[in-house]
């Protein structure tokens, strides 16, 4: 092993540096939550092409039957989750490590986009609330309960989805912008607490991805949204499951703390 000052570097063969497939999955369990459609589906199908346990989580019972027996996963592989209650999400946590003693990664999919096309001064403060419990609550909860068996192992990988709204903003949408730009803040803040426990932590901005989610989405405020993309049109699932596997991999190994964009060019910062 080689070293410059304090800091250590990848270990060296005959001036070579030493390479290995750290985007494969092999011998690593890792929970999706929010698997049973959309980003959630397809990066759960990635991961486990990719030689991984996978374990899916959601509120959708029937979309996780489906996947489950897609992937032929056994029972101890699916599990129902609340995003919006707390003790639904420790449960959760509690629940992996009794059945498989680790969890490698957590990939988090959930989201609701809550009231669309509304002015502020309209807003009905339950449908914001619970926008921004089952959102950012739910994205708080999640890594507090995984975080100590991490910490444990002094390993883990942690992606959120937020969205380019958190750093942008979209009018009318007002609970969905306070909890994907809360999720965005929290995320870098723990990023720098676990900097030295060999836990990376990371968030993906999608713009519109094709997914069940914008079927609720107000024409109008579709229409803003895909007139902003250079691109021309709306992501695929895919495309984000790409960018998740990356950041849930033994790969992302320095970065941390940072929000990663898929937005077909609409932001470039």
């Amino acid at each position: 092993m080689e070293y410059y000052s304090h800091y250590k570097i990848d270990s060296w063969s005959d001036g070579e540096i030493m390479s290995s497939d750290k985007i494969n999955f092999s011998g690593q369990v890792v929970l999706v939550v929010g698997a049973a459609s959309g980003i959630g589906r397809s990066t759960a199908e990635l991961i486990q092409s990719r030689g991984g346990t996978v374990v899916l989580a959601d509120f959708d019972n029937s979309g996780l039957a489906s996947l489950q027996k897609k992937l032929g996963l056994g029972d101890s592989h699916v599990k129902n989750v609340n995003l919006g209650d707390q003790s639904s999400v420790q449960a959760l946590i509690t629940s992996v490590i009794s059945d498989h003693s680790q969890i490698d990664a957590l990939i988090n999919t959930v989201g609701v986009t809550g009231p669309t096309n509304t002015k502020t001064e309209e807003m009905e403060w339950a449908a914001f609330e619970r926008t921004v419990t089952i959102n950012l609550f739910g994205t708080i909860w999640l890594t507090q309960a995984v975080l100590p068996h991490m910490k444990a192992e002094k390993y883990g990988r942690i992606a959120h989805v937020t969205s380019i709204a958190g750093k942008e903003g979209n009018p009318g949408m007002h609970a969905y912008n306070t909890s994907k730009s809360g999720m965005i803040g929290f995320i870098k803040g723990v990023a720098k607490e676990v900097a030295t426990e060999g836990i990376t932590i990371n968030a993906l901005a999608p713009a519109v991805i094709r997914t069940p989610m914008n079927t609720v989405t107000s024409g109008e405020t579709l229409k803003y949204m895909l007139d902003r993309i250079p691109m021309g049109r709306v992501g695929e699932a895919e495309e984000a499951a790409e960018m998740l596997a990356f950041m849930a991999s033994s790969a992302c190994s320095f970065t941390t703390g940072f929000t990663f964009d898929a937005s077909g060019g609409r932001a470039t910062y």
